[in-house]
Parts: structure tokens; C-alpha cells; sequence
């Protein structure tokens, strides 16, 4: 399981989504270019102490993240998928893609990926905050493919007790 920012605009979400991975020890694909300078004291203000427990990998462009992500289900959330969040069924080989928080992904990219999720939302508003819908998301996900941390702890003693 992987996350990726699509040239994220904020550096406060990038930050928040960077101690989020690192909370659950998923890696970061950061798709460039950013809205903002990398090393931005307002991303470091976010991500506290946890970018040094991150696995982050920066990508010059799209076409660099498709080639190093070659083997992964690629999932872009978005507003507009075509599947809820509550039925999409996840795979531990997926990269669940965010959009730039000002305009998403291009429409080229969004047609190059066949599975769209969406978090269903209220019918008198626009979309959540990214680094809200990437923690839902991403929570869901692993809780699906049984890799939440207390999950995985408990599956690692299952497996001891059995030997």
C-alpha cells in the first residue's frame, strides 16, 4: 500500500499526509511539481519530527511515478469516482492517489485510471480537506487488506502462537 500527493498546493496537508504515512509506516510518493518549496517551515511545522520516520519518494513528473510504480493498482479518490468509499474493495498493491488541492488531476491522468473512489459527502458541499479524505481513505484501506498496525500485531502473534 502506497500514498501519492499529486503536486500538492498546501504544505500544511502535505506535512499533516507525511506523519500520516509515517503513523502507519506507508510510503509517500510526492508527484512534483509542489505548490511550494519542499523544505517550507510550514510543512516541517506539520509533519513535527515524523518526516524523519517517513518514507518519501519524490518524482519529477507523472510519467517519472508511473514508471516507478509500475507493479501497483493505481486508485485516485476523487469527488469524482465512480465507486463509494464503504464498497471499493482495496488491494495491499494499491497506490491511492490525492489531487492538487486547487484542481485534482488532469483530465489525461484521470482517464488513465479505472478505479475512482469517492468519499460519499453531503449533497450541499464540495469535497473534504486532503489530508481528511487521504486519513479516511487510507484507514479504510488497510483495515480491508488487514494491515492496520493493531491488525498486523495481532496477525504476527496469531502466527507465533500457531508455530
Amino acid at each position: 500500500m502506497r500514498l501519492a500527493l499529486f503536486q500538492p498546493d498546501i504544505p500544511q496537508n502535505t506535512g499533516t499526509i507525511i506523519r500520516l504515512c509515517a503513523c502507519f509506516d506507508i510510503p509517500l510518493d510526492v508527484i512534483e511539481p509542489c505548490g511550494f518549496i519542499f523544505s517550507d517551515a510550514k510543512l516541517r511545522r506539520a509533519h513535527m519530527d515524523y518526516e524523519q520516520r517517513a518514507i518519501i519518494n519524490r518524482h519529477k513528473s507523472w510519467t517519472d511515478f508511473e514508471i516507478d510504480n509500475i507493479s501497483n493498482r493505481m486508485v485516485l479518490l476523487t469527488t469524482k469516482g465512480s465507486d463509494n468509499l464503504d464498497v471499493f474493495k482495496f488491494s495491499s498493491i494499491d497506490t491511492l492517489i490525492m489531487g492538487s488541492e486547487s484542481s485534482g488531476v488532469p483530465e489525461t491522468i484521470h482517464q488513465k485510471i479505472p478505479n475512482k473512489v469517492r468519499v460519499p459527502i453531503g449533497p450541499s458541499t464540495r469535497s473534504l480537506n486532503v489530508a481528511v479524505c487521504a486519513s479516511m481513505v487510507l484507514w479504510e484501506a488497510l483495515r480491508q487488506t488487514e494491515n492496520l498496525p493493531s491488525q498486523t500485531s495481532n496477525n504476527r502473534r496469531l502466527k507465533a502462537r500457531l508455530k
